[in-house]
């Protein structure tokens, strides 16, 4: 052997090494799903055991909630989008109409079993493109021992039963009715049971129906049942004024059962939001978050993403979600069990069976209409205008 090959030997065998050790990579990243979310690591556990049922890896990536479509956007026009991305579901269409989704479709994925509003949710131009294992929606918690002590005995059911009620609990240092009316779309959130319920629609707000949901919710201010605050309130802020007992009633989610259940003084229940007459089905907004797959251009890794999607839509992912989130399976089946063991959970079940997707009708436009809303309730909480003037100032924004 002469100097010169020995010399060479070294280098030969670490660029063989080194080949080696990146065909190694190559493999284990092209059998590596991304997850992209702005969950916490509680739910990281259902992402491995689908994970492992697919024989795949994984890596999450947990992004904080305000932050995650201007890095969506950022990463779809630099080509980098994660392999798998969940979205909270109002934006679910506007993603899917700049072109970054793969219909959930072309891998044998469907919406069959699950409740209606789900894959409406998901579904852009008649294409599927999202799902939900678990949903959320919102419901009236009320303090049972208030409500004893005030000597009522059934929650109310109608517009004026609600009324009534909240006129009864109220006292100088509490509110029978609380409820966050602050102008951001967590406030056109709260507002739209009422509206819906009662036959109002996004496409034109200045209807009768809408302005008869605004004009209840200034009855409730000017009875003095409900704070002048909750223009500036949040649905946290609503649930800390219950807890406090500053509130007797307050309109709220499914994610707060677990704050409630840590309060050992606090005996609560919940109820359907009530309609303004009984004949009316009540009709609440669908939350929650879905799934999907964006287009990467890896084919491959994007058929696996597909399946990785079916399998957290599967009952028993929906389950676990369920129960990490305290959100209802989308499945009505599997809702019903996981709300037969909580008498405070099984209002939620009810009420997404009829509940209703924020971009059902208008699509990607939803947020212009979700605008209108939450300023037309400014507006008429504030007193600048009377509802139904409020109602067509918004609308003509």
């Amino acid at each position: 052997m002469t100097v010169a090959a020995a010399a060479l030997l070294p280098l030969t065998l670490t660029a063989l090494t080194g080949c080696g050790g990146a065909g190694a990579a190559d493999a284990q990243a092209k059998n590596t799903l991304t997850i992209q979310d702005y969950y916490d690591e509680a739910h990281d556990p259902i992402y491995h055991a689908c994970a492992k049922s697919l024989g795949v890896d994984i890596e999450i990536n947990h992004i904080p909630g305000p932050g995650l479509i201007p890095k969506v956007l950022q990463q779809s026009s630099s080509r980098t989008l994660p392999d798998v991305l969940m979205l909270d579901n109002p934006d679910g269409q506007q993603i899917a109409s700049s072109g970054a989704l793969a219909p959930l479709t072309d891998y044998g994925v469907s919406g069959e079993g699950l409740v209606p509003s789900v894959v409406k949710a998901g579904t852009y131009e008649g294409k599927l493109y999202g799902l939900a294992p678990a949903v959320n929606t919102l419901v009236i918690f009320y303090n049972k021992d208030l409500f004893q002590a005030a000597g009522i005995t059934s929650p109310p059911k109608t517009w004026d039963e609600l009324r009534a009620t909240a006129k009864k609990l109220t006292t100088q240092d509490r509110y029978g009715f609380a409820m966050s009316n602050i102008n951001t779309y967590e406030g056109t959130w709260q507002f739209l049971p009422f509206m819906w319920s009662n036959g109002g629609s996004e496409e034109d707000i200045t209807t009768a129906e809408t302005a008869q949901a605004l004009q209840l919710l200034v009855d409730l201010q000017n009875d003095g049942s409900m704070s002048r605050s909750s223009v500036i309130w949040s649905q946290d802020d609503v649930i800390d004024q219950f807890i406090v007992g500053k509130a007797a009633m307050v309109v709220n989610g499914p994610w707060q059962i677990p704050t409630l259940n840590e309060q050992k003084d606090v005996n609560w229940g919940t109820f359907t939001v009530p309609t303004r007459v009984a004949s009316q089905d009540p009709v609440a907004p669908l939350g929650g978050e879905m799934f999907t797959v964006p287009r990467t251009g890896d084919k491959a890794k994007m058929a696996k993403s597909g399946q990785f999607v079916k399998c957290l839509v599967s009952s028993a992912s929906q389950l676990q979600s369920a129960e990490v989130r305290q959100n209802i399976p989308a499945d009505p089946g599997v809702a019903q069990k996981f709300g037969e063991s909580s008498q405070t959970v099984m209002p939620f079940v009810g009420a997404v069976r009829n509940a209703r997707s924020r971009t059902g009708i208008l699509g990607p436009d939803w947020p212009k209409a979700a605008t209108k809303i939450y300023n037309a309730v400014q507006i008429a909480l504030t007193g600048l205008a009377t509802p139904a003037e409020a109602l067509r100032q918004a609308q003509g924004e």
